[in-house]
């Protein structure tokens, strides 16, 4: 990776970052009102909320308005299918998306994309929406949290770039392997595939996601060029994964510092390997980590902690556990992590960053779940001037003014220093060892 990437030529002007849940709401209605052509959108859900309500009807309104306007979008299967987590009473927003297509004469196209039989061992985590020629790179879904409707929002990164060649071949992708190949089906449409047509759809669809790959023209950008270069990158399955592979290889040659945002610490241990081998050859490395009371599964009430709400201190521990190991590189400075939290609002960044030179945007949470078992992508950007330097330090700006540096594994709390209900559940979970299987699904 020494010389400029081959991929899709870009300059940094194209490249805008957006530094808030209010902006993304904002850009995501904007860019939805002024498309000519085409609205790919691909998110984990759609929610029934109104931030859900606005996007939706918003693109059924670009309809009625164009009707030759391609309207496509992609959730996951599952999801789609049942409530939020803890809402007994909910439905799911299949409902939602035939009670609002029922209103519109002009029908747009809801897909949803059936990873694997069970939500649990995987889940369509694809990033990306498309309108016409700009890419809107995002791990945000979109419901109320997300585009920051009221009090509370979830922080994530979003990275608008203009760019006809990655549009196309994201649109592709999308055509090819879930539409054309009849292996998602629709949503906003009266019946659905019985189970075991799904079942065969799924075995079909993870045969296919194993060898498919972006399409795009690679170019080498010249060595007096003041371009970037961006690749799209898909990744499915423990083996031969595209973005796995990048992720390790991004890591493995940086030589100056390294840039890591993660929601949640639970590393997969090839990462944490290359990641302990970054320190040992003296590579700065900065870790920004969402604090566990900025985790979307906290519950600050202990009289309403439930069994799900033990997540976020299973990554605190994790955490503290990798800080007391690597303490000695806390000391001279080469590792320093730094912890988000702001008011009652929840993190959610993704990404690398190598050498202030390689970008990998990126939906992937950097844990076992992402590494093995949900359909992840990202893009690789060549950065060989540094041209976006000062728009990463800008966004880091924003993100670090609710940080904390991490100097000490003391500074983070121990278990005996957790609320009754969370310290319980704990130890039950050790004593069963449940926890190490828990690990693999988080």
């Amino acid at each position: 990776m020494n010389k400029v990437l081959a991929g899709i030529p870009l300059l940094a002007e194209n490249i805008t970052v957006l530094s808030s849940a209010k902006q993304y709401a904002t850009a995501l209605v904007r860019l939805i009102e002024s498309a000519q052509s085409r609205i790919y959108i691909t998110a984990l859900y759609l929610q029934d909320d109104a931030a859900g309500q606005q996007v939706l009807h918003a693109l059924y309104q670009a309809k009625q308005a164009n009707p030759h306007l391609d309207i496509k979008v992609f959730v996951d299967f599952h999801r789609a299918q049942r409530g939020l987590i803890g809402d007994k009473s909910g439905q799911g927003n299949r409902d939602f998306y035939l009670e609002v297509a029922s209103q519109y004469s002009e029908s747009i196209a809801v897909y949803g994309v059936p990873v694997k039989r069970k939500e649990l061992m995987g889940v369509w985590h694809f990033k990306g929406m498309i309108f016409d020629n700009t890419l809107l790179y995002t791990g945000a879904s979109i419901n109320d949290i997300y585009l920051h409707q009221a009090e509370k929002y979830r922080l994530d990164r979003y990275y608008q770039i203009q760019s006809p060649a990655l549009c196309e071949s994201f649109c592709q992708f999308l055509q090819q392997t879930f539409v054309k190949s009849e292996l998602s089906p629709q949503l906003n449409v009266a019946t659905l595939p019985n189970k075991l047509q799904i079942k065969n759809k799924i075995f079909k669809l993870k045969a296919l996601l194993k060898t498919v790959r972006f399409n795009f023209y690679a170019q080498q950008p010249e060595p007096l060029a003041e371009e970037l270069s961006v690749v799209p990158l898909i990744g499915f399955g423990r083996r031969k994964n595209q973005l796995n592979q990048q992720i390790r290889e991004t890591i493995r040659l940086s030589k100056k510092n390294l840039l890591i945002f993660t929601p949640y610490f639970n590393l997969p241990k090839p990462v944490m390997r290359d990641l302990r081998s970054a320190l040992k050859r003296g590579v700065e490395v900065t870790i920004i980590i969402g604090d566990k009371k900025a985790n979307d599964f906290f519950i600050a009430d202990e009289d309403k902690f439930s069994t799900i709400g033990i997540i976020p201190y299973i990554y605190e521990t994790l955490l503290k556990a990798f800080l007391k190991r690597q303490q000695k590189y806390i000391d001279n400075k080469l590792l320093k992590v730094r912890l988000w939290q702001h008011e009652s609002n929840s993190f959610h960044l993704k990404g690398i960053v190598a050498d202030e030179r390689w970008h990998i945007l990126t939906g992937n949470n950097l844990n076992p779940r992402a590494w093995g078992l949900d359909l992840e992508n990202g893009l690789l950007i060549d950065d060989a001037k540094q041209k976006l330097l000062p728009t990463l330090t800008d966004e880091l700006a924003v993100i670090n003014q609710h940080t904390q540096l991490i100097s000490s594994y003391l500074q983070l709390e121990s278990q005996d220093q957790y609320p009754e209900k969370p310290k319980k559940l704990l130890k039950k979970l050790r004593m069963a060892q449940i926890d190490r299987l828990l690990k693999l699904f988080l």
